[in-house]
């Protein structure tokens, strides 16, 4: 007997379809009462019309020199915006080619592309299932859940989100703002212009086809896709985007075929908070700008909420100059490394423990300080624990002159090695708009953080000697004036002060003030000193000025009181600008992404001294650089223009100095250890004419090489326009001084 055949009824046709209708309705109703819940923001807030029309989108504040180029970036997601126009055109095909082929054919959702997604990965045109709009909603607007749930309800709020960006913008304006808030991988590397300058070291409007094609195919993957860390996966990607724009049209197969065979091609160039020029003064620049956000109640559109410096896209418009910034970093790493070299090897073979009394405290001061010692303490660790730790060999990254390098080492001899590297900042300024051109606050930021332009104070020395001469020609000295250099105490200030002088250096007999200085003769100095009364001289010091403490003593002549690189270079200003100080500006303005100024610095001016003394006193420090302590920059480095300055060499050399002043320029040089008990053991080496001066020198000469910075060589200080009382002609003055002498002695008979 053979089996029945079950035949399907006309009623069980009717029943199956009726029950897929079912379905359908109901998933199409769950549909749309899902839609409507997220329209009524059941699930979670969806953004607002004026969060749309101005979407939140982390930008990094730019650092802008005075001549146009950014130095450098403050940021927590390294992005910096641009226009449409900015944009190559090969970067808008390679996104629309790749990631929504009908993207100016859609209003958002591509209804077309959901429902036949899975045809397109089948015949090989692989997309994902998201236009263009919407990844720009869910990267505006939130972040990828993991939550299967969390996810589909997020995916429906993109849906809406999206609809409501086309209904606001043009199509120009979604990819650009896609495109400026993409995430490009190394280096919290967001938007396209930070991925062109990364990635290629180049601007958004020159990118080629295959770098558009390379940076376009990191979007949906940027770690697995990265050319840096897996370059076979972003090859193999940047040719699969390549291919798409064949197929779509925006190149010819020939075109994608000859990209496809050519290399990454690289020009690799990460971006950190520690790369580019003047690390040093952006981090000084960056609390500087907090706290003039906070003090001024700088505040956004709406009244309340406080700018982000990390966060809003600021511009931040400064006098550095970035070439002269490039020459002084350039002049100290060329010098630096030949006076490293000379400080070894006057230490080599020496015990640093016998010869320096202090050297074990400094060692134990500089391991609490370390990052590993408050590490250990934090874990509880005893003290026996970390002085075992620390003398147990360990991984070290170690900063030299030729380059970082890895190695193995205790972790104290690391500290020593520290100790004994040898550390420079320097300053160079505008005399006349105050505008600070150049700041290096150290040898390697990376490595020694410390600011030593404006944060450190050390002794000045020497350096301090012009503000004494200035009190004396103020009160009519001349430089010709004749002293017989010869010790002397000076009484009446609590314990009587007998300055040093050395033997070696002693000019003996009879000589004028001019020399004096020029030779910085300390008895002299002191004589003069004597003259005119502590008071007055640390009263000008402070109208110069210096912000540190000076107290009204004799041996403040002799330089006894700390001050920063930064106020000894504003100082010295005034000597080149007739007098007046101008207060040492590095900022000039703040302007918000748009373009709305935010704050205008506007420097202090004051009269410190007359014109005539100002004169007098470039005068007297010509004198240093033609037959003073300054003769290397005439007789080694051929410098032989209008320059005046002056060395400086505190106690035990533990610092060295050069002020060098020009016309235009005024430059300001330092040199020590971190710790003033390590030092040069002899003046011919760690004088500030063997430490600072050098620095100035090479930074001078490639200054004044290039004439497009305008710092000319023939100009000189311009003399009073009402003309001088003060005479400068020394064979004059003797004249002078011989009639006078012949008055007085009439008169006495």
């Amino acid at each position: 007997m053979k089996p029945t055949k079950n035949k399907l009824t006309q009623q069980d046709i009717r029943g199956y379809n009726w029950a897929i209708w079912r379905l359908f309705i109901i998933g199409f109703s769950l549909f749309v009462i899902a839609l409507l819940l997220i329209a009524f923001q059941v699930f979670g807030p969806l953004p607002s019309f004026r969060e749309l029309e101005n979407p939140k989108s982390d930008q990094a504040s730019e650092v802008i020199s005075s001549d146009k180029e950014i130095l450098g970036k403050y940021y927590i997601k390294n992005r910096t915006s641009v226009t449409y126009k900015q944009i190559s055109p090969n970067v808008i095909n390679a996104l629309v080619a790749t990631e929504d082929s009908r993207f100016f054919e859609h209003s958002g959702i591509d209804f077309q592309r959901t429902f036949t997604i899975v045809l397109y990965n089948l015949v090989g045109k692989k997309q994902g299932g998201s236009t263009i709009t919407q990844q720009l909603a869910l990267n505006l607007f939130s972040e990828r859940s993991r939550n299967p749930f969390k996810r589909i309800v997020q995916k429906l709020q993109e849906w809406i989100t999206a609809v409501k960006l086309e209904r606001n913008y043009t199509k120009e304006e979604i990819l650009t703002l896609y495109l400026n808030t993409v995430d490009f991988g190394a280096y919290n590397t967001y938007g396209i212009s930070s991925a062109a300058r990364t990635y290629f070291n180049t601007t958004p409007d020159q990118l080629t086809e295959d770098q558009a094609a390379l940076l376009i195919g990191m979007i949906n993957g940027p770690g697995i896709y990265s050319p840096i860390n897996h370059p076979d996966n972003a090859l193999k990607r940047r040719n699969f985007v390549l291919r798409r724009m064949a197929e779509e049209e925006k190149i010819s197969q020939g075109q994608a075929d000859e990209l496809k065979a050519k290399p990454l091609g690289l020009k690799f160039n990460p971006i950190n908070h520690n790369d580019g020029i003047a690390p040093y003064f952006r981090a000084v620049l960056k609390k500087e700008i907090q706290k003039i956000l906070v003090d001024k109640a700088i505040f956004k559109p709406d009244g309340v909420t406080p700018y982000d410096l990390d966060r809003d896209g600021l511009k931040i418009y400064v006098t550095i100059n970035a070439t002269m910034q490039k020459y002084a970093e350039e002049a100290q790493k060329e010098y630096m490394r030949n006076l490293q070299a000379q400080f070894n090897a006057h230490w080599r073979g020496i015990s640093l423990w016998k010869t320096i009394p202090t050297f074990k405290s400094l060692l134990d001061k500089g391991m609490k300080r370390s990052d590993r010692y408050i590490a250990a303490k934090q874990l509880n660790k005893s003290d026996e624990e970390i002085k075992e730790e620390f003398n147990t060999p360990a991984k070290m990254n170690l900063f030299t002159w030729r380059g970082d390098i890895d190695t193995i080492m205790k972790p104290i001899d690391s500290i020593v090695y520290c100790k004994m590297m040898l550390r420079n900042a320097m300053m160079s300024m505008d005399p006349t708009t105050g505008y600070i051109k150049a700041w290096v606050g150290g040898t390697n930021f990376e490595h020694f953080k410390y600011d030593q332009v404006k944060m450190g104070t050390r002794q000045v020395g020497s350096t301090a000697k012009p503000f004494t001469y200035a009190v004396a020609v103020e009160n009519g000295f001349s430089p010709c004036m004749q002293v017989a250099n010869e010790p002397i105490t000076i009484t009446g200030y609590g314990t009587p002060w007998s300055p040093r002088s050395s033997p070696s250096e002693t000019v003996p007999g009879v000589i004028t003030l001019r020399k004096a200085l020029a030779r910085s003769q300390n008895w002299v100095t002191a004589y003069v000193m004597n003259e005119v009364k502590p008071q007055p001289v640390a009263d000008l010091i402070k109208k110069m000025g210096i912000t540190s403490n000076v107290p009204p003593y004799p041996s403040i002549c002799l330089g006894t009181f700390d001050a920063s690189v930064f106020d000894m270079t504003g100082a010295y200003s005034v000597f080149s600008n007739q007098g007046v100080w101008t207060e040492p500006t590095y900022l000039l303005r703040i302007e918000d992404k748009n373009g709305n100024v935010l704050y205008n610095n506007s420097p202090r001016v004051v009269q410190a001294m007359n014109e005539q003394t100002a004169y007098v006193m470039t005068y007297m420090l010509k004198g240093v650089i033609e037959e003073g302590t300054g003769w290397r920059l005439r007789g080694t480095y051929k410098l032989t223009n209008p320059i005046g300055g002056k060395t400086g060499t505190t106690n035990d050399n533990s610092d060295g100095w050069f002020i060098g002043i020009t016309p235009q320029l005024v430059t300001g040089v330092w040199t020590g250890c971190e710790d003033r008990d390590i030092h040069f053991r002899s003046t011919r080496l760690g004088e500030g004419a063997n430490t600072a001066l050098p620095i100035f020198a090479l930074y001078m000469k490639r200054v004044y090489a290039n004439p497009e910075l305008g710092i000319k060589k023939n100009v000189d200080f311009v003399p009073p326009k009402s003309g001088l009382s003060i005479t400068l002609d020394c064979n004059a003055y003797s004249q002078q001084q011989t009639g006078q002498t012949e008055v007085d002695q009439k008169l006495d008979f």
